[in-house]
């Protein structure tokens, strides 16, 4: 346990997670990021950042499944103590939680307690990218509930277990839905919407999917940047 002073409690890096179909550019989305990043690819769909330099992949072999949650963990504390990591990504969360559940499934009787050490495991993993002192981005899979889903909640959900997700995604400052419409891909932060959502960086309810780290925080910082080089130039 560590008690920080009014003040000098550190500025934690933001967590983003998007979820949306296939094809929608959720894997691509990792080059807004800037910096040296670590990707670890648990669906082989690594083939668009071929070719980017600052950006290294994990892809796990068949023969790491039945031991991926040890695998899984050990690379991921190995690319924190490297401290040369600016970013870490998970794509896609929806194959992890596959072959996580597939691994515990039956190790209980009661089906319950697997689930609940399934979500007790994301929950872990959660806390370690939380305090891992890097920016974090995850994908998964949708599910679309039809219109079933406007009478009980949102249309469209991650492709996790509801408990899973709730339980990975509560350290997330942004969690949206990507989708294409009218040819631009689009990202909706809007939980009154019912589907998985929520931006806690600033007030953007939906943005275009290029804008994804460019919160109106970042922007301010921006101009004050610029106005303070231009004052610089004119009292030089």
């Amino acid at each position: 346990m560590k008690i920080y002073k009014n003040g000098e409690l550190p500025r934690i890096p933001n967590m983003y997670f998007v979820y949306g179909d296939g094809g929608t550019g959720k894997t691509t989305l990792l080059k807004q990021f800037e910096g040296h990043k670590l990707l670890f690819s648990f669906d082989l769909s690594s083939n668009v950042l071929i070719g980017d330099e600052d950006t290294d992949v994990v892809i796990f072999d068949k023969a790491d499944m039945p031991k991926i949650q040890a695998k899984d963990v050990q690379v991921i504390n190995w690319a924190i103590h490297q401290k040369v990591y600016r970013v870490i990504a998970l794509d896609n969360m929806s194959a992890l939680q596959n072959y996580v559940l597939e691994n515990i499934d039956n190790a209980a009787k009661d089906n319950r307690q697997n689930y609940q050490k399934l979500q007790l495991w994301f929950r872990d993993l959660g806390t370690m990218l939380k305090s891992s002192g890097a920016t974090i981005y995850a994908t998964a899979h949708q599910v679309d509930n039809g219109t079933s889903g406007l009478t009980g909640g949102g249309r469209y959900a991650a492709d996790m277990n509801e408990k899973t997700f709730n339980a990975f995604t509560s350290m997330f400052d942004v969690v949206g839905r990507i989708y294409v419409k009218d040819g631009q891909r689009m990202i909706d932060l809007d939980p009154e919407q019912g589907n998985h959502a929520k931006n806690r960086l600033d007030d953007r309810k939906l943005i275009h999917a290029n804008e994804l780290i460019q919160s109106k925080v970042t922007k301010l910082n921006s101009n004050e940047k610029k106005e303070q080089k231009e004052n610089a130039i004119v009292h030089s």
